[in-house]
C-alpha cells in the first residue's frame, strides 16, 4: 500500500513537470511572451477547480477505474462505458506518442532512430510497471529527482543571468520574434489558457491509485493538491527565471530551453539537461502504463467485458503486488458495472 508520499511521487511523475516545462511551455512563451507567467498562474488556478472535482469524486468512489468509475457512479452504466472507451483510447495512444520524443533529447549523446527509441522506452516502462506499486514509487521517485534537478538548473542559470526586472512580469508584452512588441491583454491570456492548463495536467492519476493508497478518503485529495502545487512550482519558477534571463524577448519566440541553457551554461550543461528531459519522458510513460493496467483491471473486475475476458484480465500478474494480484478479489458478485468498490458483496480492498 502507498502512503501519501509515495502517491504524490507517482502522481507528480505523471504530471512530469520537466517534460511540460521543456516541451509544452515553449509554445506558451512564444505566444504569450513575458506574460507566460501570468498565463501559467491562470492555468493553475483553473486546474485547482478541476482538482477539487477529482478530489471529491475520487473520494466518493475510490476505484482504480478513475474517471469511468466516477462517471458510472454518478450518471450510470452507459455514460460510464462511453467514458471508459474515451479514457482507454487516450491512455493507449498518448504514451507511445510521448515516447517517440526521447530520441530528440538523446541526440547530443548519440543518434538513435525515433521509432526505436520510442519502442525501447515503452518496453522499459512496461517492464518496470509489472513490479509492485511501492517499487514503482521508488523508481519514479529517483527519475523525478533527476527531472526536477534539470528544471532547477534552468532556474538557477536564468536568475544568475538576469537581464530585466520584475516589471517584465507585472507589465508583460508579447514579442513577434522580429523586434516588435504588443501589449499582453485578455485575448492573449485566453489564447494560452488551454495549453497552460495542460502543462499541469495529470493530477487525476491519484484516482487511478485509489485502491492502493492508505486511507483513500483523506489521502486522494491530499495527493491531488500536493502534486498540483509542486508541479506548479517546478514549472513556473524556471519560466520566471527564463523571462528575466533571456537576452532579448524575441528569444522567447525563436529559441528553446536547450538554446537558453547552452547559452548560459555551455554545451556540457545543455547535454546533461537534455538527458534529464529524456528521463522525464520515460518517467511519464511509466506512470501512464501503470494507469493503463489499473483501468483495464478495474473494468474487468467490474465485469465490463465478457466473463472469460474479465477473468483473464484480473489474473495477469498474480505473483506481483499490483492490482491484478490476490490482494483484491477478482470475483465481483454485484451487478455488472456496479463497481466492486460500491458493491457490498465484493471485496475491492486489500485483504
Amino acid at each position: 500500500m502507498l502512503g501519501l508520499f509515495g502517491a504524490v511521487l507517482l502522481t507528480l511523475s505523471c504530471i512530469t513537470p520537466a517534460s511540460s516545462l521543456f516541451i509544452i511551455v515553449p509554445e506558451v512563451l512564444a505566444g504569450q511572451g513575458s506574460g507566460a507567467v501570468l498565463t501559467l498562474l491562470a492555468g493553475v488556478a483553473v486546474s485547482i477547480a478541476v482538482g477539487c472535482c477529482y478530489a471529491e469524486l475520487g473520494t466518493l468512489k475510490p476505484s482504480s477505474g478513475g474517471e469511468y468509475a466516477m462517471v458510472t457512479a454518478m450518471l450510470g452504466r452507459l455514460s460510464g462505458w462511453l467514458t471508459f472507451g474515451l479514457s482507454i483510447t487516450l491512455l493507449i495512444v498518448i504514451p507511445p506518442v510521448i515516447a517517440l520524443g526521447t530520441a530528440d533529447y538523446l541526440s547530443d549523446l548519440f543518434a538513435v532512430d525515433r521509432a526505436l527509441a520510442g519502442a525501447v522506452v515503452m518496453l522499459a516502462a512496461t517492464a518496470f510497471a509489472v513490479l509492485d506499486i511501492r517499487s514503482n514509487a521508488l523508481i519514479t521517485g529517483v527519475f523525478l529527482a533527476i527531472e526536477v534537478l534539470a528544471a532547477a538548473v534552468v532556474a538557477f542559470l536564468g536568475f544568475a543571468n538576469t537581464q530585466r526586472g520584475v516589471d517584465a512580469l507585472v507589465a508583460p508584452v508579447v514579442p513577434d520574434g522580429q523586434g516588435g512588441l504588443s501589449p499582453f491583454g485578455l485575448a492573449a491570456l485566453m489564447a494560452g489558457l488551454t495549453v497552460a492548463m495542460f502543462v499541469v495536467n495529470g493530477f487525476g492519476t491519484a484516482t487511478y491509485l485509489a485502491e492502493e493508497i492508505k486511507d483513500p478518503r483523506r489521502n486522494i485529495a491530499r495527493t491531488v493538491f500536493w502534486s498540483l502545487g509542486l508541479a506548479a512550482v517546478v514549472i513556473i519558477v524556471p519560466v520566471t527565471a527564463t523571462v528575466m534571463g533571456v537576452g532579448s524577448l524575441d528569444d522567447l519566440v525563436n529559441r528553446s530551453f536547450s538554446d537558453y541553457v547552452r547559452q548560459w551554461g555551455g554545451d556540457g550543461v545543455a547535454t546533461a539537461v537534455n538527458l534529464g528531459i529524456a528521463i522525464a519522458i520515460l518517467n511519464a510513460v511509466l506512470v501512464m502504463v501503470l494507469q493503463n493496467g489499473r483501468v483495464v483491471f478495474a473494468s474487468a473486475r467490474d465485469r465490463a467485458w465478457p466473463a472469460p475476458v474479465s477473468r483473464a484480465l484480473t489474473r495477469i500478474h498474480p505473483r506481483w503486488g499490483s492490482p491484478t494480484s490476490r490482494r483484491w478479489s477478482s470475483a465481483c458478485r454485484g451487478p455488472r458495472w456496479r463497481g466492486c468498490s460500491t458493491s457490498s458483496s465484493c471485496s475491492a480492498s486489500p485483504r
